[in-house]
């Protein structure tokens, strides 16, 4: 490594230049990734509500609907508004009264519960069919272009339209998130640095790993917007230490070398020895999301993991390059860091270890019981701002026709007209569904098929299936259509077996079942894998449990205070703020541990190693963790997107609980189970025959040579 590093320095001009050059293909595969604003598509593809979703698309040419309510306007009006929608690109159809009978011929003439459908008032409803899935881009231009020949009595509501004001509020606001990162960053690296410059040339070289990242997203195709809006800050959050490490590195070395250049050569050695513990346990909780089966945790694994090691490539190159390069400017503005070390407050804290241990057992029951009643949502667009105009649509669509959701059911076509209307009467009675529509369900004494226009049949009948619209009074993910979801799977499929509900409500009941089956999985792959890590990195066989279980005491009383609170989180904060802060935060016990280890070698007393550890780190671990904070918690405050604000929420109270945590509980983990520590951890067993002086008074320390 030591040749590489004196390359680095060498070539650090270049450096310089190729990483500014590299700058203009990330910003052009940046612009070429795609983002996707629907995490519904993130389901597994084998479950039957997206096999229903490809069913649709395939053989109907469509994968999505919308509602659209019309209020006070004539028919008429509403017939021209029909006609300019169905111009619309990417429209397939508008299904309305003039769909199945001419203007001429009153309303009236429909079956009671289809009028009561398409007209309520002076409200009328008409179902938008798109050529193409929910969150296709043809779909969400659709969207745009419906609501610009909408007058204000116009309500567009349905997932589509959700997608597209979550698009534009994410593209909004991902600009601010980034910018509040960087400016509270900045103002925690100027208290707790020695120099005023120093953070810029920090948020640089991290500015340009994540415009690397961002690019090389390219190769993915796609990302979802969680991971668009959250990969800048939190590669900021977790790769901020290593910028923060290589500095006091090269300020120690350059105690001992007056070559500047050859003290940055050891630094970028040491650096990177250093870091890469570090950044395997950060890797290792990204990774643990790729073992969901919901993908979207996938996505974001990918990202985040390829974010630290690039995080960590450019710590090694292009930071100490901007540092020898503008060495004199940085000089200049040093001063004093606010921030000074601790010497008081470890040596009390760990005397008085058996307070901190019994803070533990009294705070644990506490913080599983917290966790234990913390509840989460799954209908993402129930905590988007009212003022949005596919908010704006559902209360309309509520408020005029008492309906909170549509789904689909895809149903075979050779079903006997007896059973098929036995199914349709089975479904009427349902509780919670308010119409049924179907060409089979239009069919009666009073409305022959021969009344029902050709290319209707066409658009809601194909070779194998015919496709029935449900709407429904309750919202979607609550229990209520939930259960009533389970009801009419078994109806249909009592009917047909091969029968299937598709849709919105459908997707997400799915998605409430496998969160919960990949909140245990990716738990358990985080903890074992960073279990593993610290066991081959401290060679040690108890203390891999002292640590994870400190930082899962961390992680349980982060989740559980929403408990106490009345706080409801999105499902996807359950999944996966356990295993981010857990990979991320690790770090801090590991950096302690290491120098209790070396203390405990070296020959000092338990209570004269915990003191050391905890003096030497306390600081690290405090701007660490304040540098984590400040990256996260003003998105948290900011963002508009509750998924997104209360998931950078969780991490920035997660990094703060972490810190006290180690700082406060760790070191009495050292004091109580010091003998089995030094029994089970390689190099430490010599450490048994040391006499540990008395905890209470003054003493001189003894070092002995271990061999």
């Amino acid at each position: 490594m030591e040749k590489i590093s004196r390359a680095i320095v060498k070539m650090r001009f270049i450096i310089l230049i190729a990483a500014i050059a590299l700058l203009i293909p990330s910003l052009g595969g940046y612009l070429a990734t795609r983002v996707n604003y629907d995490i519904l598509t993130y389901l597994p593809g084998e479950i039957e509500t997206m096999q229903g979703q490809d069913i649709l698309l395939d053989q109907f040419g469509t994968g999505a609907f919308s509602l659209y309510v019309v209020e006070g306007m004539e028919d008429k009006d509403v017939a021209n508004l029909k006609s300019q929608i169905e111009e619309v690109e990417h429209v397939k159809k508008v299904l309305w009264y003039d769909s199945v009978m001419d203007l001429s011929v009153p309303m009236e003439m429909l079956p009671d519960d289809v009028y009561k459908t398409f007209k309520n008032g002076d409200a009328t409803l008409m179902f938008i069919i798109f050529d193409d899935t929910t969150s296709a881009d043809g779909t969400m231009d659709a969207i745009e272009e419906i609501r610009s020949i909408s007058n204000e009595q116009c309500f567009l509501s349905g997932m589509s339209a959700i997608v597209v004001d979550t698009k534009n509020m994410a593209m909004a606001e991902t600009p601010i998130y980034v910018g509040i990162a960087v400016l509270l960053a900045t103002i925690v690296l100027s208290l707790t640095m020695d120099s005023f410059l120093i953070p810029i040339f920090f948020l640089l070289s991290i500015g340009m790993a994540i415009a690397y990242n961002m690019g090389s997203n390219v190769f993915l195709g796609e990302i979802s917007f969680i991971t668009q809006s959250l990969s800048a800050v939190l590669q900021l959050g977790v790769t901020l230490d290593y910028s923060i490490f290589l500095w006091h590195s090269y300020q120690e070395e350059q105690e001992l070398n007056p070559d500047k250049k050859e003290a940055m050569a050891k630094a970028i050695s040491a650096t990177f020895q250093s870091v890469i513990g570090s950044s395997i346990t950060t890797v290792a909780g990204f990774v643990a999301l790729c073992f969901m089966s919901f993908t979207i945790g996938l996505d974001l694994g990918i990202v985040m993991a390829k974010g630290v090691v690039i995080g960590v490539i450019s710590c090694v190159t292009i930071l100490p390059s901007m540092i020898l390069v503008f060495d004199k400017v940085i000089e200049k503005t040093k001063h004093r860091p606010l921030l000074k070390e601790f010497t008081k407050i470890p040596q009390l804290i760990a005397k008085r270890y058996y307070v901190f241990g019994l803070i533990l057992l009294i705070f644990l029951p506490i913080a599983l019981y917290g966790y234990s009643k913390t509840s989460v949502y799954y209908d993402l667009a129930q905590t988007l701002p009212d003022s949005l105009p596919s908010r704006q649509a559902a209360a309309a669509l509520d408020e005029n026709f008492d309906m909170n959701s549509a789904y689909v059911i895809l149903y075979e076509n050779g079903l006997s007209t007896s059973d098929t209307n036995q199914m349709i009467t089975a479904l009427k009675n349902v509780d919670g569904i308010d119409s049924v529509l179907g060409t089979d369900s239009l069919i009666g004494p009073a409305f022959p098929s021969s009344f029902i226009p050709d290319d209707l049949l066409d658009e809601l009948e194909s070779d194998e299936y015919k496709m029935m619209l449900i709407s429904s009074e309750y919202t979607v993910a609550s229990d209520e259509i939930n259960a009533q979801i389970d009801e009419v799977n078994q109806v249909v499929k009592s009917y047909d077996p091969n029968a299937m509900v598709v849709g919105e409500a459908p997707c997400t009941k799915d998605l409430i079942t496998i969160t919960d089956t990949d909140f245990k999985v990716v738990s358990w792959v985080s903890i074992i894998l960073v279990f593993v890590i610290i066991a081959v990195v401290l060679k040690s066989a108890t203390l891999p449990f002292i640590l994870v279980a400190v930082i899962e005491f961390a992680i349980y009383i982060n989740m559980g205070i929403p408990g106490y609170t009345g706080t409801t989180i999105p499902f996807i904060a359950s999944v996966v703020i356990g295993t981010i802060q857990l990979g991320s935060t690790v770090d801090y016990a590991i950096l302690m541990t290491t120098r209790y280890c070396r203390e405990r070698i070296e020959g000092q007393s338990k209570l004269d190693a915990t003191t050391t550890a905890l003096q030497t780190s306390m600081k690290s671990i405090i701007v660490s963790a304040l540098s984590f904070f400040s990256a996260t918690f003003g998105v948290g405050l900011t963002s508009s997107i509750d998924m997104i604000g209360s998931l950078c929420y969780l991490m920035a109270r997660g990094a703060l609980i972490s810190m006290v945590v180690v700082i406060l509980v760790l070191p009495s983990m050292y004091m109580l189970f010091d003998g089995i520590i030094i029994r089970t951890t390689y190099g430490m067993r010599g450490c048994i025959h040391h006499k540990d002086h008395s905890e209470h008074k003054h003493h001189n320390k003894e070092v002995h040579n271990i061999a």
